[in-house]
Order: structure tokens, then C-alpha cells, then sequence
């Protein structure tokens, strides 16, 4: 015996149709076949996000090392009236 024979799959195509009837099953393949799309365009574009080997070893780097130091100045915001102070 079969595991699922033609037979089965008339009653569950019966089944779905008497639970979402058949005003609501083209807007329901509707958006699946758009989840499915947005599904398959996110994979391929993590798929081509992924970062691949390289051939050959990569290559010591020679050189200084330099740091840059930038002093950044934060201005608080002050309510009308409030002067406005600096921390330092």
C-alpha cells in the first residue's frame, strides 16, 4: 500500500476548500508566491553577501602603525535661559 494514493488528495483539496472557500485561495497563493520570492531574493543576496576564500595567502603587511587622535567637542543641549556649560 501507497503511503498517499490519488483519493487523498482529492479530499484535501475538498478540505481546503470548504475551509477557506474559494474567494479567499487566490489571495492566499498570492502571498505565498510573494513570500516565496522575497524568501528566494534574501538567500541569494546572503549567498552573494558571504565573503569567499581567496586563492593564495594572503601577504604580510610591512609599514608604522599610526594613530589619529581627533578631540571632538559635545555641546549639551540647554532649555531657554540655561546657559550652556562645557565639561571638561
Amino acid at each position: 500500500m501507497r503511503a498517499l494514493e490519488p483519493w487523498h488528495f482529492l479530499i484535501l483539496v475538498l478540505v481546503v476548500l470548504v475551509l477557506f472557500g474559494g474567494k479567499r485561495l487566490p489571495d492566499a497563493a498570492r502571498g505565498l508566491g510573494r513570500s516565496l520570492r522575497i524568501f528566494k531574493s534574501e538567500v541569494k543576496q546572503m549567498q552573494d553577501e558571504t565573503p569567499r576564500p581567496a586563492n593564495r595567502p594572503a601577504e604580510p603587511l610591512e609599514g608604522r602603525v599610526v594613530e589619529e587622535h581627533r578631540v571632538v567637542e559635545e555641546h549639551r543641549a540647554t532649555t531657554p535661559g540655561e546657559t550652556p556649560r562645557r565639561d571638561v
